[in-house]
């Protein structure tokens, strides 16, 4: 998931040209970008969008995000679009484990209201402080949470934190580090200026050398730069495989570390490069 597109619920001539771009993942929002009158109109355009034969078949990864969890349209949220081929649901504001636990119980629910057989996972967003404290915790709050998206406009901007490379930095580092831990992935957030694209790039380079497996897009423009950003090097992916081999060969020979082209490679390398190898095999 190099580039996830939001789209906003409340837009629905944007759905189709969502499919028909590059994003690699489309997250319909029924959170931000729909005003409170808004809400029950989008909900059920989204959910309307996404029961589509042709939708669940184009083989993009389909996200929703809902509102809060403590909101009045959570449950709503759920019954709408907890449906088949819906890949994750991203919750905003998660600051508890019980929050994660209470959600997943209510998601249980919807799905099996809905006929869903493969369960939905759920996608964190670390955009508090108390969240952002936590991270670990809620990464590890439930076996449904496969990864931690960061929120770095909440976190920053009503704190007063400047948006450079020194802040965002240590913020990654410890999103990613928590969702670690868990053995979750971590995706960055958003880029706010879409006319900045060598801002985007640059924070998009530095998530992607923090061990991030994408980026958020707030606009189609911005998808281009996150794949590019986030896409493997061939030469890393070869350099991958031949590690890999190697490994056979030194395990043949019972060594479990081994010479690599001049570089001492023992299991935490190993399991880097049989990662870069498994993804590129995939496609």
């Amino acid at each position: 998931m190099r580039s996830k597109l939001f789209v906003p619920g409340a837009r629905p001539e944007l759905f189709d040209k969502a499919m028909a771009g590059a994003a690699d993942a489309l997250s319909f929002d029924l959170e931000d970008s729909v005003p409170e009158a808004g809400k029950q109109a989008a909900r059920a355009q989204v959910a309307a969008f996404l029961a589509r034969t042709d939708v669940a078949d184009a083989g993009k990864l389909l996200i929703v995000r809902t509102n809060a969890t403590d909101s009045p349209h959570f449950a709503d949220d759920l019954a709408a679009v907890a449906l088949p081929g819906v890949w994750l649901l991203n919750l905003p504001k998660i600051e508890s484990a019980a929050q994660v636990r209470q959600a997943v119980a209510a998601l249980e629910l919807a799905e099996a209201a809905n006929g869903v057989s493969q369960p939905i996972g759920l996608l964190l967003n670390i955009e508090t402080p108390r969240g952002l404290r936590l991270a670990a915790e809620l990464a590890a709050a439930h076996p449904r949470v496969a990864g931690l998206q960061l929120g770095l406009g909440d976190l920053f901007a009503p704190n007063g934190i400047a948006r450079e490379p020194a802040n965002v930095h240590g913020i990654l580092l410890a999103v990613k580090m928590a969702a670690a831990e868990a053995g979750v992935f971590a995706c960055d957030g958003a880029w706010p200026d879409v006319a900045d694209s060598e801002g985007f790039r640059i924070e998009a380079e530095l998530a992607c050398k923090l061990g991030f497996i994408g980026k958020s897009c707030i606009h189609p423009r911005q998808v281009a730069l996150a794949n590019a950003a986030f896409s493997v090097p061939e030469a890393v992916v070869e350099e991958a495989q031949r590690i890999v081999a190697a490994a056979r060969a030194a395990d043949a020979q019972g060594r479990g570390a081994f010479l690599f082209e001049g570089r001492m490679i023992d299991a935490p390398f190993l399991r880097r490069a049989e990662a870069i190898a498994a993804t590129a095999s995939r496609g």
